[in-house]
């Protein structure tokens, strides 16, 4: 291996440690307060998603795929459903939103903490879910994008 492809790999394992802090960070208040909180991993996914896919977006060229283009490939083929399944994922926290199930979960809490909760509850699933929606509908354009710049020798 080249010193080029450590550093990569080690970019690559820094930018995944930090993704799972945050994602620790920001589920930590909703693991501590409820019990039953059926969107855990949903929520994980919409902030891992949403992190890596707009790393891959802005910082391609320093990833594991800059240079694999059949991976690319692949990858955009894969992305297709996987903006169905967050599409579907958001809709179903929606409609538990709806059904005000989230403020019976919070029902539980004392009443000074129930409204920041709620609120915190919401505002980052809508956030994170929206972000890796429109994350994973703009990825494989830009993967399609660096397979033309490489296979033209334009750049990645």
């Amino acid at each position: 291996m080249s010193s080029k492809s450590v550093l990569y790999l080690r970019l690559e394992l820094v930018w995944w440690l930090f993704t799972a802090l945050i994602t620790i960070l920001i589920l930590y208040p909703i693991y501590t307060k409820l019990t039953g909180f059926p969107f855990y991993w949903m929520n994980g996914i919409f902030i891992v998603s949403s992190i890596t896919l707009t790393r891959y977006i802005f910082l391609l060229p320093y990833t594991f795929l800059a240079r694999r283009q059949i991976l690319k490939v692949a990858v955009v083929f894969v992305t297709v459903p996987y903006v169905f399944y967050l599409v579907e994922s958001m809709y179903a926290f929606n409609e538990y939103l709806d059904y005000d199930r989230l403020g019976a979960m919070v029902s539980g809490l004392p009443v000074e903490e129930r409204e920041g909760m709620l609120n915190y509850i919401k505002n980052e699933m809508l956030l994170f879910g929206v972000a890796a929606v429109v994350s994973a509908v703009a990825f494989p354009f830009r993967m399609i994008i660096s397979v033309w710049r490489m296979r033209n020798k334009v750049g990645v």
